[in-house]
């Protein structure tokens, strides 16, 4: 029997992560390392700390590191520059000079914020424009991993959605959130476009990556032309709900004083990249998003 490469997943606790190990740790031996040990495959790291996330690796002796933490509050990240770039830049170098020196590939999260908007859709190589701290840091992030690695994988994501309740802290969580407390309207931006991503597909399609090698950067999000307040009115359709919910179309001013850092009108990302190589496996966000509240929100408006 064939020996399982290893994989070291630092920044593995949250939405994203749940939905690697899902995917990897069937045919993978797997090392899964978050500050926030949440689940019993977790054991705690903070990848801030070098010497100690180079120590931890090392033990390991992984085929692969996988790189998936961030914060990615765009409101804490303006209000924490410092502590956004220590763990949304530094971190990622430390990765870089990791699997450097132990000589293997690297992947790193990077994200559709790191446009300006002024655009309505963006390829693979469309010139970033970031922002804010939050998308500032990111951009960074990518630029040094694909400086400096090899083999390297810089996958850039949408609008998350995975990990349920307990672990989705973006959008669909927040409706739920509100469906949950009774109320009976949203209020919800129509200026705000985007492309969802569920963190299944996502997974699965930077395996395929990885195990036919084809190293580099890739769009990696649903198929789809969308923006919030059609993904607010498709969910609450799949919950047949769209008799008694309202959703009111609001402008991005509405929500300024919670939502204050800078967002790019159009997030709007195309898998140019994985459509050319024949390896694009994403699905339609619509589909995505209806099995995804299918196999994580069973009773939870009941």
């Amino acid at each position: 029997m064939r020996k399982k490469k290893k994989i070291y997943i630092a920044g593995c606790g949250g939405m994203l992560g749940e939905a690697f190990y899902s995917v990897f740790s069937q045919e993978y031996d797997l090392m899964c390392t978050d500050i926030d040990v949440n689940d019993d495959w977790l054991s705690y790291l903070d990848f801030r700390d070098l010497d100690l996330y180079k120590k931890d690796v090392e033990l390991f002796q992984p085929d692969y590191l996988f790189h998936l933490g961030a914060y990615t509050d765009l409101e804490y990240c303006e209000l924490h520059p410092d502590d956004t770039y220590l763990t949304n830049t530094i971190a990622v170098e430390n990765a870089v000079y990791i699997a450097n020196n132990a000589n293997i590939p690297l992947l790193y999260i990077s994200t559709a914020g790191i446009f300006d908007g002024a655009k309505d859709v963006y390829d693979d190589w469309d010139q970033p424009n970031p922002l804010g701290h939050y998308a500032r840091s990111k951009y960074a992030g990518e630029v040094f991993v694909m400086q400096n690695v090899v083999n390297h994988l810089v996958c850039r994501a949408g609008w998350m959605m995975g990990g349920g309740p307990k672990k989705d802290k973006k959008f669909v969580q927040k409706i739920f959130s509100q469906l949950k407390e009774r109320k009976k309207e949203l209020f919800i931006v129509d200026d705000k476009l985007g492309t969802p991503t569920y963190t299944h597909d996502f997974a699965k399609n930077v395996k395929l990556l990885l195990e036919k090698e084809y190293w580099g950067l890739y769009n990696m999000v649903c198929a789809g032309i969308t923006g919030r307040y059609e993904v607010a009115t498709e969910l609450v359709n799949i919950l047949g709900l769209s008799d008694v919910i309202k959703i009111t179309p609001v402008s991005s001013d509405y929500w300024k004083e919670e939502y204050f850092a800078d967002r790019p009108p159009s997030e709007r990302l195309i898998d140019k990249k994985l459509n050319l190589r024949g390896v694009n496996i994403m699905r339609d966000w619509k589909i995505c998003l209806k099995e995804y509240v299918e196999e994580y929100y069973q009773g939870y408006l009941s």
